[in-house]
């Protein structure tokens, strides 16, 4: 089962459904994991793959958008309704809480497979997004907290100058600091260490303190030039 490079989960209490879907998706090489319940889908230990789920509106002992309640709490999973009726309140519930479609059955062939590749694809987006900053967080936490302090500063784009007497510390001290963080987040150049931490939220979440330090910065400069 941990082999398996995509997935397409299926939920929905229509045997029938649930094997016609199955058999569609199958040919267009696309494996899938079927469920007659919510509870039975949560039981389930779910591969480490790219997925997508395909989930019916109406269920027993727990709806589509009760599971779909339940999931964005902790999951990711692109979300594709389908659905007998078409209950206008409830798909727009379904895609306010961020379900890629809502398809009505009976289910269009091309609509469902162009779906579950849409859907597969988002999350392999997303997967992708998650490990790369998995890898920046791990190369971040090396750093030690007066590196860290410096980072936003240097990202931020003030000169050594400026960054060091923010800090209270040499400029020569700065440039060793950001030796050292350019060695550490893996970074080849200061465009590539700019985006890291673009990815990491670092410059938005500074730049308030970042901003006021360095008016300070010129502050305190102007009043020792007059």
């Amino acid at each position: 089962m941990n082999e398996l490079a995509e997935v397409v989960y299926l939920v929905d209490d229509d045997v029938s459904i649930r094997e016609s879907i199955t058999s569609l998706l199958e040919q267009e090489g696309v494996a899938v994991l079927s469920f007659e319940s919510a509870p039975a889908f949560l039981e389930h230990r779910r591969v480490d793959a790219a997925a997508c789920l395909l989930l019916d509106l109406q269920l027993p002992e727990m709806s589509g958008l009760q599971l779909q309640d339940q999931l964005v709490r902790t999951s990711s999973l692109p979300i594709v309704f389908i659905s007998g009726c078409g209950d206008i309140p409830s798909s727009v519930r379904a895609m306010k809480s961020g379900a890629l479609e809502f398809l009505t059955k009976p289910i269009d062939a091309d609509a469902l497979i162009e779906a579950v590749r849409t859907a597969l694809a988002r999350d392999r987006d997303t997967r992708q997004h998650e490990a790369e900053i998995s890898h920046l967080q791990h190369r971040l936490e090396r750093l030690s907290p007066r590196e860290r302090e410096a980072l936003p500063l240097i990202a931020a784009g003030f000169l050594n100058k400026q960054s060091a007497a923010m800090l209270g510390i040499t400029e020569v001290t700065l440039q060793v600091h950001r030796g050292h963080i350019m060695k550490k987040m893996a970074a080849t150049t200061f465009a590539d260490l700019v985006r890291m931490c673009g990815a990491l939220g670092i410059p938005e979440h500074h730049r308030h303190s970042a901003s006021i330090a360095s008016s300070s910065w010129a502050l305190s400069r102007g009043l020792r030039n007059t």
